[in-house]
């Protein structure tokens, strides 16, 4: 991958990793319920399933895609359910009874598989695979799931850290409950956008 092409997808990979999605929404909503450690796995699943995903795409996912359009549909639409349905878990989550537990943050494994059905994720790793890696050699798709991966994981992380540090303000169950359901209402917008894509 020569300098200019390098640039050029950084600088996709981070506008993309950064900007608010199904990923972002649900880290900044498992910071501010979890805190950061709590977060990690989640975090890590994230980075490295999607790094996995990439560079499965463009080995040949993307080619079943093409030979068969149907599954793009099909695909949308199990994403928007699961979507529609982790907004549902965010927006009724109970604030924990003194002493308790507030719930469990994603796993690692969860984290990963939920790549499998981010509308946002698919549409970053096949513009990446197409735009990027168009010779679709496996140097290239290399190359392009390298680079996301040594971008999205600090720009996750981010969001994390950004749910973490507004967690203070939601000491009082009402106030984390309302934090929830305006997590779970940027999630649905999402779905929104998937659905018109």
């Amino acid at each position: 991958m020569d300098l200019e092409l390098l640039t050029a997808f950084s600088l996709f990979a981070l506008v993309s990793s950064i900007t608010p999605g199904p990923n972002n929404l649900m880290l900044m909503a498992s910071g501010a319920n979890f805190g950061i450690r709590r977060t990690v796995p989640h975090m890590l699943g994230i980075g490295i399933g999607f790094v996995i995903m990439v560079a499965l795409v463009g080995i040949g996912l993307v080619g079943i895609f093409d030979a068969f359009p149907l599954s793009y549909d099909v695909l949308r639409i199990v994403s928007i359910v699961y979507l529609v349905y982790l907004a549902w878990k965010i927006a009724t989550a109970a604030p924990p009874e003194p002493g308790q537990a507030a719930g469990k943050p994603f796993t690692f494994l969860q984290a990963a598989l939920f790549q499998w059905v981010n509308p946002k994720g698919w549409a970053m790793a096949l513009t990446a695979v197409t735009v990027y890696a168009p010779s679709r050699s496996l140097e290239a798709i290399l190359w392009v799931a390298l680079v996301f991966g040594l971008i999205n994981l600090p720009s996750v992380g981010c969001w994390t850290l950004l749910g973490r540090q507004i967690q203070p303000l939601l000491t009082s169950g009402r106030r984390l409950q309302t934090f929830n359901f305006l997590m779970a209402g940027l999630l649905l917008t999402t779905v929104v956008h998937a659905s018109l894509g």
